[in-house]
């Protein structure tokens, strides 16, 4: 490649200067400082961004798509939790994405998923237990133990969470965490097992906890989980032990941008522009020893040109010397990638989602689920809905709604629940996408709506449906029930369909079908749904839908 003259961004030493910089063999030769009188293009050179936890799945592209749309925004690796294919596929899915990531002009990193299941309360398409886990370490290509979502697992010292963990440590491998709300002493005990990060904090004062511990905070900002606002300024006060994630992007969000939104962010609300740019270049690759260059003389030729220090407008992206992105354009080509995927033949009836009312006429209190735009996390509240016959049916009028989750994997009768906070008026929306075992979930207006709605779920072997006004509209996804195989174009374009149908459905919810994916998500409280009844997360235990006898009495 040509050697470049530009502004180059020392992240190290602090400081903005000319530089001539010589590339080759895919290494940074030489830097050399230019005099004030040398003259260099326009734009600014600086290590590449690493978005530092990421499951790609999340956003419906495999991993040579995704890469060919995050390189276009600058990220020059990524730190991945192949978490959801694991839970669908097992070892093979982790070998599709081993496989499938080798072809992938941008390094995907991967660790070996700790929860799969994610809890005992749901069903999964498999099971990676401790004796798998340690196997799976020991093989080079996965660089950490990914999220340790059963955190009270940790607490307690569960015998087969506290083997995987110590897995980890024997080969010297980073354990990530995943414990939304743990504080003060638990939050310590929890770091002193071994865990060493955290993405899921939504409040600054976790975060500060969680870094007073020693743990690496991870500045989440995603499609559904968008903690940047409330949890930035931890760059302030641990910015060598901040980072950035996406953790869960859908295709339209990730076309728009990747890190360097969170990076120009950051920098608006007053954080220092090098302890931003070290959270989203440094720390990732120090933390997880990723052979990334981060620009100095010797290192592998990972680098940016943008256009300035505050929007980050990412004219070209380089990895190991090779000019992959140009001018928001991949130059990449596309790939083809096989789709495995497993998925039961059934077909639903109106009367499987059918709630029992317990007899009598009588107004039937229930136990409700309330979604909050923007958060993992859910609220709960009660119901009165009048029974119909035999059945309780949802009222659409207090935007009390059906939520069903469905076994994709083994026959079993539909799990069924009550949900505030979509807002449907009418009609339904489905989706194979549901955190973290990936059942076929949900919510509607009407039990006919969400039969159909299922259905084509099912008729397609995954994907996401919205049934209303007599049309259905499908974004199939023959990869595990969770990837396309079409351009990430084509993804973000029917996703945004999908979520304009749901919107004219009567959905407020700014990606309302991000947020139904995570009703099903056990470790995160409080109420939520699995294939095998509604649970409390924050007593982690099932509980009953009908409240017997009523609250209000």
């Amino acid at each position: 490649m040509p050697i470049l003259r530009h502004q180059l961004v020392d992240l190290h030493a602090r400081r903005v200067f000319p530089a001539e910089i010589d590339v080759e063999h895919g290494t940074v030769k030489s830097i050399r400082p230019l005099g004030d009188e040398e003259p260099v293009d326009a734009g600014y050179l600086l290590p590449g961004f690493v978005d530092a936890h990421v499951h790609v799945e999340s956003s419906m592209l495999p991993p040579v798509e995704f890469a060919r749309v995050a390189v276009r925004h600058g990220t020059v690796a990524t730190v991945s939790d192949p978490h959801e294919i694991a839970n669908v596929l097992g070892e093979e899915g982790l070998e599709f994405m081993l496989t499938e990531a080798a072809k992938a002009c941008m390094p995907i990193h991967f660790g070996v998923p700790s929860c799969v299941p994610a809890t005992d309360f749901e069903t999964s398409g498999d099971r990676l237990d401790a004796t798998t886990v340690e196997r799976l370490l020991a093989d080079d290509r996965f660089r950490y133990l990914s999220e340790m979502m059963n955190w009270p697992g940790v607490l307690q010292e569960d015998p087969e969470v506290m083997a995987k963990i110590a897995a980890a440590r024997r080969l010297g491998k980073p354990v990530d965490g995943h414990a939304p709300g743990l504080r003060g002493d638990d939050a310590r005990r929890y770091a002193a097992a071994g865990i060493s990060t955290d993405h899921e904090c939504f409040t600054i004062e976790e975060a500060r906890d969680k870094a007073e511990a020693g743990m690496h905070i991870l500045i989440r900002e995603g499609s559904a989980a968008r903690n940047l606002d409330a949890v930035w300024p931890i760059l302030r006060e641990f910015p060598h032990l901040a980072m950035f994630s996406t953790d869960d992007a859908h295709p339209d969000d990730l076309l728009r941008g990747h890190i360097n939104r969170s990076v120009a962010r950051c920098i608006a609300h007053g954080a220092d522009r090098f302890d931003v740019l070290r959270a989203a270049c440094i720390n990732p690759v120090e933390h997880y020893e990723l052979p990334t260059g981060l620009l100095r003389a010797g290192d592998r030729a990972d680098f940016i040109l943008v256009d300035d220090l505050d929007d980050f407008r990412v004219r070209r992206t380089w990895i190991e010397g090779t000019l992959v992105a140009r001018d928001g354009e991949c130059l990449v080509p596309a790939h083809s990638p096989p789709t495995p995927n497993r998925f039961r033949e059934a077909r639903f009836a109106p009367s499987d989602f059918a709630v029992p009312s317990g007899g009598g006429s009588a107004p039937v209190e229930v136990l409700t689920i309330v979604a909050e735009d923007g958060e993992l996390i859910t609220g709960e509240t009660t119901a009165l809905l009048n029974p119909q016959g035999e059945f309780i049916e949802p009222d659409s009028d207090s935007d009390t709604l059906l939520l069903a989750v469905c076994n994709r994997y083994e026959p079993a009768a539909p799990a069924l629940a009550f949900i505030r906070g979509f807002n449907l008026l009418n009609g339904a929306i489905a989706s194979s996408v549901a955190h973290d075992s990936h059942q076929v979930i949900a919510v509607g207006a009407t039990r006919g709506a969400v039969c159909a709605a299922v259905n084509s779920v099912f008729e397609s072997k995954g994907g996401l449906a919205a049934v209303g006004e007599g049309r259905t509209t499908l974004l199939e996804l023959p990869i595990a029930g969770l990837m396309s195989d079409q351009p990430a174009e084509e993804v973000a374009a029917t996703y945004e369909r999908l979520t304009s149908t749901a919107h004219h459905l009567g959905s407020e919810l700014r990606a309302p079908f991000m947020t139904l994916s995570f009703m099903a998500l056990l470790v995160i409280p409080s109420l939520k749904l699995s294939d095998q009844g509604l649970f409390d997360g924050s007593r982690f235990a099932f509980t009953p839908v009908r409240i017997e006898p009523p609250l209000s009495e």
